[in-house]
């Protein structure tokens, strides 16, 4: 690996953890688009249980990692709700780039002994 591929990984790691540390607490609460299509139909009171009508949503069952330690893009047990959706982020980040490392990395010693 080339020093400057090396920096240049570092910077994307930084950039991601960034993001995904800070950044995400700021990202909307708001249904998404496919949220808003199951959603339609249906008639919701002020705490946004549905009352009536009819629509996809009202099949919505809980997932089955709901109780995980991860769930709801947070962390469970931290009371800071900022840290705790933060440090989720960065725990994912920190997952998925050493998953992907690995992938790579096997599939390079893999290509080598070929």
């Amino acid at each position: 690996m080339t020093k400057k591929f090396g920096w240049f990984l570092a910077g994307g790691l930084l950039v991601a953890l960034l993001l995904a540390g800070v950044v995400s607490n700021f990202a909307s609460g708001s249904p998404d688009g496919l949220d808003h299509a199951a959603r339609e139909g249906c008639t919701f009171n002020a705490d946004d249980e549905i009352t009536g009508g009819t629509c996809m949503a009202q099949q919505e069952t809980e997932h089955q990692l709901a109780d995980s330690p991860l769930a709801d893009y947070a962390i469970r047990g931290i009371d800071n709700e900022f840290l705790a959706t933060g440090l989720s982020g960065v725990l994912g980040v920190l997952i998925t780039f050493a998953v992907g490392g690995g992938l790579f990395w096997l599939v390079r010693r893999r290509g080598e002994k070929v």
